[in-house]
């Protein structure tokens, strides 16, 4: 990977070199561990950091026919670091090369490939760097300047190491909650009887109604805002949206908490009735709403009986009804309660379908109010991000772009902003050639300065 990877024209290399590279990281969506940033957490060797809980990785190396025994098994790491470079050396096409390389070459210093044949010499000169003392998480993040890390927690937990990190005083980063209550939302999953008794201990009052839940959500939505928290987090296969009124929905619930199955009718008529009135709550206390639609999860029974979810099971789906999610975005606009939006899908079919719906919802207030959200999991490779900028700028307005997010269990994935910026740059430094677009220098500085920091800190700081 040479200096200008990716970028093919001078204006790109100019843009990315003079605008994008060193602007601050605000990772506002990911699924890192606060307990190792407060605990500054340090490592042993490569493999701990990079395939302890990285399903990317595991469905490649599955894909490539690697024995499980060296991606969850029992396999010593370092009979697993040299699966994974025996299989990585053949990703051809695949963002996980990328991603490799990049992650080796930024804080590793190394210039060569993973291959099997060089995974001795890099597994050698990584540890020597891991077990030097001076390669812990948070000193990882200050490296690849980070101002503000999005984690992602459910309403039950305590954020215990959110209170720790907030007091430490060498660490600059902001790191905040993101609420996520989708277990408080899936009435119809297994295990939600058991969940809302978790809540009621957490919130300190026994939900036995519809009521009762709104108001221990609603104090620990209280808790985690006096925490830092700027954006809430709904992964939905499908946008619900069948309303009825709150005596109906307490009907429900309380027919779930008695442990019997809700019709599917009524499981979405209690998820649209909660989340409106999340979203009010969330418009109310300026929470961002992100909503990550069109995942299919936990396909293979036997895999998820004996690994969990989010092992590397899921799949894309092609089911979300723009009309439900155009109806619930209505439904709180009228009431003057639309929170400022993150549209994502998994499927980069709706990407115009969302493009265009969010254009309906904009506001003279907020510039960029309701975002069209970076391509995501299975479409944040160059294809799929070059297609949501595109899609963005037909569309909308591009300049307003929150721009990219790790979503990641990785310390080292934050070069996954570098290849989106040197993808953004080198998208408008052809346009740039072509004619397609202005070549003034201050706008253009502005323009990716903002895609690449500015507008997430002005969205969610």
């Amino acid at each position: 990977m040479k200096e200008n990877f990716l970028l093919k024209t001078k204006m790109a290399q100019h843009l990315f070199d003079d605008y994008a590279k060193d602007m601050p990281i605000v990772d506002y969506h990911c699924h890192l561990n606060p307990k190792d940033i407060a605990e500054d957490k340090a490592y042993e060797n490569i493999t701990q950091i990079w395939l302890y809980g990285d399903h990317y990785k595991w469905r490649f190396m599955r894909s490539m026919g690697v024995d499980e025994k060296y991606i969850t098994g029992d396999a010593s790491d370092y009979e697993r670091f040299k699966a994974y470079a025996k299989a990585i050396g053949y990703a051809a096409g695949n963002p996980l090369y990328h991603w490799t390389q990049l992650e080796l070459k930024r804080y590793f210093d190394i210039d060569e490939y993973l291959t099997e044949e060089s995974a001795d010499r890099i597994w050698e000169k990584t540890s020597e760097i891991i077990t030097s003392g001076d390669f812990t998480t948070r000193k990882v993040i200050k490296r690849s300047n980070v101002k503000l890390i999005g984690t992602t927690d459910d309403p039950i937990y305590s954020l215990d190491y959110h209170k720790q990190i907030k007091e430490l005083a060498d660490f600059d980063t902001v790191v905040v909650p993101t609420f996520r209550p989708d277990k408080a939302v899936n009435i119809d999953l297994d295990g939600f009887c058991e969940y809302i008794k978790k809540l009621s201990e957490v919130g300190e009052q026994e939900i036995k109604s519809y009521e009762d839940l709104k108001d221990v959500l609603s104090a620990r939505l209280d808790f985690f805002c006096e925490m830092g928290c700027r954006a809430s987090d709904h992964a939905v296969e499908n946008m619900p949206y069948l309303v009825t009124n709150d005596k109906e929905v307490d009907k429900i619930l309380k027919t779930a908490l008695k442990g019997k199955k809700v019709s599917a009718e009524d499981a979405e008529k209690y998820k649209t009735a909660l989340l409106l009135w999340l979203g009010e709550e969330y418009a109310r206390r300026n929470i961002v709403l992100q909503i990550h639609a069109s995942a299919l999860r936990n396909n293979n029974t036997r895999m998820f009986e004996k690994l969990g979810p989010d092992t590397g099971f899921d799949c894309v789906a092609d089911v979300l009804e723009i009309k439900k999610l155009s109806g619930f975005m209505n439904h709180l606009e009228k009431m003057g309660a639309l929170p400022k939006t993150i549209l994502y899908s998994l499927n980069n079919k709706d990407n115009i379908t969302m493009a265009t719906l969010m254009g309906c919802f904009q506001s003279d207030e907020i510039p960029g109010k309701i975002q069209l959200g970076s391509a995501w999991w299975f479409l944040d490779t160059k294809d799929g991000m070059e297609e949501q900028i595109k899609c963005l700028a037909n569309e909308g307005a591009l300049a307003t772009f929150v721009g990219m997010l790790t979503d990641s269990r990785s310390f080292l994935s934050y070069p996954r902003h570098e290849y989106f910026r040197r993808i953004l740059c080198n998208v408008v430094g052809q346009w740039v050639e072509d004619e397609m677009f202005t070549d003034n220098e201050e706008i253009l500085k502005e323009l990716i300065q903002n895609i690449c920091s500015h507008n997430a800190q002005r969205f969610f700081m």
